[in-house]
Protein backbone atom coordinates (compact mmCIF):
# COMPACT_ATOMS: atom_id res chain seq x y z
CA UNK A 1 0.00 0.00 0.00
CA UNK A 2 3.22 2.20 0.56
CA UNK A 3 4.22 1.33 -2.63
CA UNK A 4 1.10 2.85 -3.88
CA UNK A 5 0.66 5.90 -2.03
CA UNK A 6 4.28 7.15 -2.69
CA UNK A 7 3.59 6.69 -6.87
CA UNK A 8 0.56 8.71 -6.18
CA UNK A 9 2.63 11.32 -4.53
CA UNK A 10 5.33 11.10 -7.00
CA UNK A 11 2.49 12.56 -10.30
CA UNK A 12 1.63 15.13 -7.53
CA UNK A 13 -1.62 13.34 -6.48
CA UNK A 14 -2.35 13.33 -3.10
CA UNK A 15 -3.46 10.29 -0.67
CA UNK A 16 -6.50 10.20 0.29
CA UNK A 17 -6.79 9.96 3.92
CA UNK A 18 -8.61 7.21 6.06
CA UNK A 19 -9.81 9.27 8.99
CA UNK A 20 -12.30 8.31 11.53
CA UNK A 21 -14.10 10.88 10.50
CA UNK A 22 -14.81 10.09 7.19
CA UNK A 23 -15.16 6.40 7.92
CA UNK A 24 -17.76 7.18 10.12
CA UNK A 25 -19.88 9.23 7.86
CA UNK A 26 -19.86 5.88 5.39
CA UNK A 27 -17.75 7.41 2.27
CA UNK A 28 -14.95 5.06 2.90
CA UNK A 29 -15.38 1.40 3.54
CA UNK A 30 -13.67 0.63 6.94
CA UNK A 31 -11.79 -3.09 6.27
CA UNK A 32 -12.31 -4.06 9.82
CA UNK A 33 -16.06 -4.55 9.09
CA UNK A 34 -15.12 -7.69 7.06
CA UNK A 35 -13.50 -9.30 10.25
CA UNK A 36 -14.97 -12.99 10.29
CA UNK A 37 -15.15 -12.38 13.96
CA UNK A 38 -17.17 -9.19 13.64
CA UNK A 39 -19.65 -11.66 10.81
CA UNK A 40 -19.87 -14.58 12.82
CA UNK A 41 -20.82 -12.09 16.15
CA UNK A 42 -23.03 -9.83 14.06
CA UNK A 43 -25.04 -13.53 13.19
CA UNK A 44 -25.02 -14.92 16.10
CA UNK A 45 -26.16 -12.21 18.13
CA UNK A 46 -29.04 -11.21 15.69
CA UNK A 47 -29.89 -14.92 15.64
CA UNK A 48 -29.67 -15.77 19.63
CA UNK A 49 -30.73 -12.00 21.20
CA UNK A 50 -32.39 -10.50 18.63
CA UNK A 51 -34.46 -13.04 16.78
CA UNK A 52 -37.69 -11.28 15.89
CA UNK A 53 -37.04 -7.89 17.71
CA UNK A 54 -38.51 -5.39 15.62
CA UNK A 55 -38.07 -2.43 18.12
CA UNK A 56 -34.98 0.35 17.42
CA UNK A 57 -32.76 1.17 14.78
CA UNK A 58 -29.64 -0.81 12.90
CA UNK A 59 -26.90 0.71 11.25
CA UNK A 60 -26.40 -0.29 7.20
CA UNK A 61 -22.50 -2.55 8.06
CA UNK A 62 -24.53 -4.35 10.53
CA UNK A 63 -27.80 -5.19 8.20
CA UNK A 64 -25.72 -5.89 4.99
CA UNK A 65 -22.98 -8.35 6.92
CA UNK A 66 -25.98 -10.48 8.76
CA UNK A 67 -27.14 -11.26 5.11
CA UNK A 68 -24.05 -11.77 4.29
CA UNK A 69 -23.43 -14.32 6.51
CA UNK A 70 -27.06 -15.86 6.50
CA UNK A 71 -26.23 -16.28 2.61
CA UNK A 72 -23.22 -18.01 3.38
CA UNK A 73 -24.59 -20.33 6.33
CA UNK A 74 -27.27 -20.88 3.39
CA UNK A 75 -25.37 -21.77 0.97
CA UNK A 76 -23.18 -24.35 3.50
CA UNK A 77 -26.32 -26.06 4.46
CA UNK A 78 -27.37 -26.44 0.46
CA UNK A 79 -23.82 -27.53 -0.14
CA UNK A 80 -24.04 -29.98 3.20
CA UNK A 81 -27.65 -31.30 2.05
CA UNK A 82 -26.90 -31.82 -1.90
CA UNK A 83 -23.89 -34.35 -0.21
CA UNK A 84 -25.86 -36.26 1.89
CA UNK A 85 -28.60 -36.57 -0.30
CA UNK A 86 -31.53 -34.37 0.64
CA UNK A 87 -31.13 -31.75 -2.47
CA UNK A 88 -32.96 -28.35 -1.46
CA UNK A 89 -34.77 -29.39 1.65
CA UNK A 90 -31.68 -28.56 4.26
CA UNK A 91 -31.04 -24.86 2.62
CA UNK A 92 -34.60 -24.54 2.40
CA UNK A 93 -35.71 -25.51 5.94
CA UNK A 94 -32.16 -23.03 6.90
CA UNK A 95 -33.48 -20.03 4.61
CA UNK A 96 -37.08 -20.60 5.92
CA UNK A 97 -35.27 -20.75 9.64
CA UNK A 98 -33.30 -17.37 8.94
CA UNK A 99 -36.54 -15.31 7.38
CA UNK A 100 -37.31 -14.12 11.17
CA UNK A 101 -34.15 -12.51 12.48
CA UNK A 102 -33.65 -11.05 8.75
CA UNK A 103 -37.75 -9.97 8.86
CA UNK A 104 -36.37 -8.13 12.24
CA UNK A 105 -33.40 -6.88 11.80
CA UNK A 106 -34.85 -5.43 8.39
CA UNK A 107 -37.91 -3.89 9.86
CA UNK A 108 -35.36 -2.25 12.81
CA UNK A 109 -32.72 -0.91 9.54
CA UNK A 110 -35.93 0.37 7.51
CA UNK A 111 -36.33 2.39 10.95
CA UNK A 112 -33.00 3.85 10.81
CA UNK A 113 -33.80 5.36 7.72
CA UNK A 114 -37.31 7.21 8.96
CA UNK A 115 -39.28 4.55 6.74
CA UNK A 116 -42.20 2.27 8.89
CA UNK A 117 -40.29 -1.23 9.82
CA UNK A 118 -43.51 -2.93 8.42
CA UNK A 119 -42.30 -2.40 4.83
CA UNK A 120 -40.42 -4.97 5.35
CA UNK A 121 -43.06 -7.86 5.00
CA UNK A 122 -43.27 -6.65 1.26
CA UNK A 123 -40.51 -8.62 0.36
CA UNK A 124 -40.87 -11.53 3.45
CA UNK A 125 -44.08 -12.73 2.91
CA UNK A 126 -43.83 -13.60 -1.08
CA UNK A 127 -40.03 -15.16 0.56
CA UNK A 128 -41.85 -17.12 3.20
CA UNK A 129 -44.21 -18.65 0.61
CA UNK A 130 -40.94 -19.15 -1.67
CA UNK A 131 -38.74 -20.63 0.77
CA UNK A 132 -42.13 -22.75 1.41
CA UNK A 133 -42.90 -24.32 -1.77
CA UNK A 134 -39.09 -25.50 -2.27
CA UNK A 135 -39.25 -27.23 1.89
CA UNK A 136 -42.35 -28.74 0.45
CA UNK A 137 -40.75 -29.79 -3.05
CA UNK A 138 -37.67 -30.81 -1.29
CA UNK A 139 -39.93 -33.29 0.63
CA UNK A 140 -41.01 -34.72 -1.73
CA UNK A 141 -37.89 -36.72 -3.06
CA UNK A 142 -38.28 -38.46 -6.51
CA UNK A 143 -41.49 -37.07 -6.43
CA UNK A 144 -40.09 -33.47 -7.03
CA UNK A 145 -40.23 -33.83 -10.89
CA UNK A 146 -43.68 -34.37 -11.13
CA UNK A 147 -44.88 -31.63 -8.12
CA UNK A 148 -42.68 -28.94 -10.25
CA UNK A 149 -44.43 -29.49 -13.58
CA UNK A 150 -47.45 -28.91 -11.87
CA UNK A 151 -46.63 -26.28 -9.57
CA UNK A 152 -43.71 -24.14 -11.62
CA UNK A 153 -45.56 -21.54 -13.12
CA UNK A 154 -47.03 -21.10 -9.46
CA UNK A 155 -43.64 -20.96 -7.49
CA UNK A 156 -42.11 -19.48 -10.65
CA UNK A 157 -44.59 -16.44 -10.09
CA UNK A 158 -44.13 -16.70 -6.81
CA UNK A 159 -39.88 -16.30 -7.09
CA UNK A 160 -40.55 -13.66 -9.17
CA UNK A 161 -42.60 -11.19 -7.03
CA UNK A 162 -40.44 -12.43 -4.30
CA UNK A 163 -36.98 -10.85 -6.19
CA UNK A 164 -38.28 -7.60 -7.25
CA UNK A 165 -39.92 -7.05 -3.35
CA UNK A 166 -36.61 -7.96 -2.28
CA UNK A 167 -35.10 -5.90 -4.63
CA UNK A 168 -37.04 -2.96 -3.38
CA UNK A 169 -36.64 -3.26 0.24
CA UNK A 170 -32.85 -3.97 -0.62
CA UNK A 171 -32.72 -0.66 -2.13
CA UNK A 172 -34.57 0.82 1.00
CA UNK A 173 -32.38 -1.03 3.44
CA UNK A 174 -29.41 0.52 1.43
CA UNK A 175 -30.07 3.87 2.18
CA UNK A 176 -28.40 6.17 5.03
CA UNK A 177 -29.65 6.47 8.14
CA UNK A 178 -30.82 9.74 9.82
CA UNK A 179 -28.52 11.16 11.53
CA UNK A 180 -29.30 10.97 15.09
CA UNK A 181 -32.27 9.82 17.40
CA UNK A 182 -35.72 9.65 15.33
CA UNK A 183 -38.98 8.17 16.35
CA UNK A 184 -37.69 4.58 16.84
CA UNK A 185 -35.08 5.56 18.89
CA UNK A 186 -31.16 6.63 19.15
CA UNK A 187 -28.77 6.35 16.58
CA UNK A 188 -27.77 2.52 16.25
CA UNK A 189 -23.86 2.10 17.30
CA UNK A 190 -21.10 1.08 14.49
CA UNK A 191 -20.60 -2.46 14.53
CA UNK A 192 -17.16 -3.11 16.72
CA UNK A 193 -15.32 -6.54 16.47
CA UNK A 194 -15.17 -8.19 19.35
CA UNK A 195 -11.91 -8.14 21.60
CA UNK A 196 -9.78 -11.35 21.07
CA UNK A 197 -8.41 -12.83 24.62
CA UNK A 198 -4.57 -12.73 25.00
CA UNK A 199 -3.23 -15.57 25.91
Amino acid sequence: MRGIQGAERAVGVPALPVSPERTSKGNVMDPKLFDPQLIIEIFRRNVTEHYYDMNGRVSRAEFWLFVLASFVVTLLASIAGAIVGFSTLLGSLVSLALLLPLAGLGARRLQDTGKPGSTVWIAIIPMGISRLCSALLGLAGPFMIIGLLFLWPIVGLIGLAALIAAIYVGYLCAQPGTAGANEYGPEPPKPVAPQTKAA
